[in-house]
């Protein structure tokens, strides 16, 4: 299924590694090297013009988008239907 992250794009959920939240993340020096390394390989693709609320990573590409990290999990969640003994993590202390 698709994922629509705003303005128009859509995602493919199987190809979702993760979704993050800008602001927190950011600061981090393994995101800023990681961000670093993604803009030397031309993998960032901006989604919007405005202000940037989250960063979806994917298993070819970086995406920044508008929308909150928040409402992207949700339509992810929502999308893959999950069961009682799956979750997923909202933890991103490994990208401080």
């Amino acid at each position: 299924m698709l994922i629509h992250i705003g303005n128009e794009y859509l995602v493919e959920h199987d190809c979702v590694i993760g979704v993050f939240d800008i602001d927190n993340c950011s600061v981090g020096k393994k995101t800023r090297k990681y961000f670093s390394s993604e803009q030397g390989y031309k993998r960032i693709i901006a989604t919007t013009s405005e202000l940037p609320r989250s960063f979806i990573v994917t298993k070819s590409n970086t995406l920044i988008s508008g929308l909150s990290s928040t409402t992207i999990i949700q339509r992810i969640i929502n999308d893959r239907n999950f069961k009682d003994n799956e979750y997923i993590s909202l933890k991103t202390d490994a990208w401080r």
